[in-house]
């Protein structure tokens, strides 16, 4: 058997309602109340600084309140009050009914039963006659009221020059950047020790840039009597966030792309990161995915499908009046009586290194990312509905956990990041799920976290959510409990689980790890293995002398003091580079075996996969 690399997590980023991801700051708002008076402090400060505000410690009320999932904000939209456009059909009865109006506002082709006449040099009279639809632009209350929403006067586009980009590239950039910060390394010395070509980005949006500045303002803006602009197209593209990351922040050559699968494509993209480590096609895999769903449109699709918890639903679980509402913070209720998911924004990027070059700049070890499985849920009679191939997806990711580890490992180390939209079908079928895997491995009692009910769901980045969240819990040694419920509802299956609605310490053993689950439309299902910081440094020390570990070692402690050095403050400015370092044709060398490209050599030595077979 061929001894394949193993993918290293040595940095990760982004940002989404509970702050920034690097440093296990967002982690930490999270599990906020089971810190100790220091990491409070510090998660304060942190969080202080992204928002804007000065005395962290006197706005402590403040920040936690403009955190997590919470009632919409109106820097997004003023649920009171969603701007409409009202269909207003009209009939004259007999006489004709009159408007002044300035001649630069009339169509351009005038209606048949239109009458023109001129009241001056700009304005004219119009008499119809007969029958006409306006459009009333109105207001109407929103029947959805949270979202997971970055902390409130945070905006990444402010740490760059933006140039109208769509919220969710704003916030890529950011990811990219931050999690870049976390490494420790500086990325042109990581540049030098591989080729230009071993370098792969995978980064998405599972519904693309549909903000205004995107998809979105594409749409509406000839509806809306505006100007269609030449940045609208090219920005609502899913994969736009992987070009991002090549063109403006790291300048990669290597392989890139969006692979997309709804709620699931975080871990698509990291199956394509993986494969290409443990293949060698790469020896750096930037992984990540961006989405900025909390508009009204957006919104209001997941809405006309049943698929949001609304105000009234909300009511009818608590048993409360229309004079009372509902508590936007516990919104989110995986595994409980709940009526639907809470939507959210995020973007997170982790970074992938082989171990080889792991070991050779010091990085530091935040786990290890083994295998992602991916299988659809066959024949379906809905396309939102769950299926059955999440049972093959867990199923192979706890054997891909025991075939490293061991059947011990496996049993007493790990915990499940459940996808846990807090939707009815989804605590039912994913319990399920969960508790016949428990059971055919011989697992008792493994825990269940589900992120979701303090971030709220942010689609195809919920899955790094997920991860970063994992990470955390192995950091400060806290699994956080589903808060925002009271008792697990009574068709969620909990044998061999372990559920908890309290903050918890995490049992320590020498082997851990986590299964991140995630289920998107369309019965797109992926979940992945993932190893702990510990469990992943003795799978190095296995694999190099003594010497090399400490070797490692030594390296890792300037690399720990840098990374040290970043968390105190934070991401102050992006990484943003436009207009840099533009290749040229005369940049690219073609000869000798290889291509060299700005310097930068591209092997193009090459063996057959098929050595079976002699065609020469």
């Amino acid at each position: 058997m061929t001894t394949q690399r193993l993918p290293v997590i040595v940095g990760f980023g982004g940002v989404n309602s509970a702050g920034r991801a690097s440093g296990h700051r967002a982690y930490d708002r999270i599990v906020y109340s089971a810190l100790g008076q220091q990491q409070q402090a510090a998660t304060l400060d942190a969080l202080g600084r992204m928002m804007g505000l000065k005395g962290s410690a006197d706005n402590e009320q403040h920040i936690l309140d403009h955190t997590l999932v919470r009632r919409i904000e109106k820097n997004h939209f003023d649920v009171d009050a969603v701007r409409w456009n009202q269909r207003l059909p009209t009939q004259s009865a007999g006489l004709p009914f009159n408007f002044d109006v300035e001649r630069r506002h009339l169509p351009e082709h005038i209606p048949p039963h239109w009458q023109i006449e001129s009241n001056s040099v700009t304005h004219v009279n119009v008499s119809i006659r007969g029958e006409q639809e306006f459009f009333l632009s109105t207001h109407r209350e929103f029947d959805v009221k949270s979202a997971g929403m970055l902390p409130t006067g945070f905006e990444p586009g402010k740490l760059y020059p933006a140039r109208n980009h769509p919220r969710g590239l704003e916030m890529t950039v950011y990811a990219a950047s931050d999690a870049l910060g976390s490494i420790g390394i500086e990325w042109e010395q990581v540049s030098r020790h591989v080729a230009a070509d071993e370098v792969s980005v995978y980064a998405g949006s599972a519904m693309g840039q549909l903000d205004q500045s995107g998809a979105g303002g594409m749409l509406k803006s000839r509806y809306n009597g505006q100007r269609v602009s030449s940045k609208f197209c090219p920005f609502s593209f899913a994969e736009m966030p992987a070009d991002f990351i090549n063109a403006y922040v790291l300048g990669s050559l290597g392989s890139t792309g969006a692979s997309l699968g709804a709620c699931a494509s975080f871990l698509y993209n990291l199956r394509h990161g993986i494969d290409d480590i443990r293949s060698g096609r790469a020896r750096v895999a930037f992984i990540g995915a961006a989405e900025a769903p909390v508009t009204p449109e957006i919104m209001e699709g997941y809405s006309a499908m049943g698929a949001l918890a609304t105000e009234k639903g909300l009511r009818k679980i608590e048993g409360i009046g229309l004079d009372t509402s509902p508590d936007p913070r516990r919104a989110c209720r995986p595994f409980a009586d709940n009526c639907g998911f809470t939507i959210a924004e995020s973007a997170q990027m982790v970074v992938l290194f082989d171990d080889a070059l792991a070991m050779e700049l010091g990085a530091s070890v935040y786990g290890s990312a083994t295998d992602v499985f991916v299988n659809a849920d066959g024949h379906k009679k809905s396309i939102s509905g769950p299926g059955v191939g999440n049972y093959i997806t867990m199923a192979k990711a706890a054997a891909a956990v025991r075939a490293i580890i061991g059947e011990k490992g496996l049993r007493r180390g790990g915990f499940v990041q459940a996808h846990g939209t807090g939707t009815p079908q989804n605590r039912v079928t994913e319990s399920e799920i969960l508790s016949r895997t428990a059971e055919m491995f011989g697992i008792e009692d493994w825990p269940v976290v589900a992120t979701k009910c303090f971030l709220g769901h942010s689609i195809g980045a919920a899955a790094g959510d997920q991860l970063s969240t994992a990470l955390g819990i192995w950091a400060r040694g806290i699994l956080p409990g589903i808060t925002t419920i009271d008792e697990i509802a009574d068709d969620v299956q909990q044998a061999h689980l372990g559920f908890s609605n309290t903050h918890r310490e995490l049992v320590s053993g020498a082997d851990q790890y986590a299964i991140i689950n995630s289920k998107g439309f369309g019965g797109n299902n992926a979940s992945a293995a993932i190893l702990s910081p510990e469990t992943s440094k003795r799978m190095l020390q296995s694999r190099y002398s003594k010497q090399a570990w400490r070797q490692w070692r030594n390296a890792n402690e300037a690399v720990q003091e840098r990374q040290q050095a970043y968390d105190s403050t934070g991401l102050t400015e992006a990484v943003y580079k436009f207009d840099h370092g533009v290749l040229q044709d005369g940049d690219v060398e073609l000869g000798n075996g290889e291509l060299s490209i700005g310097g930068r050599r591209v092997s193009l030595q090459m063996e057959s996969p098929y050595d079976d077979i002699t065609l020469k």
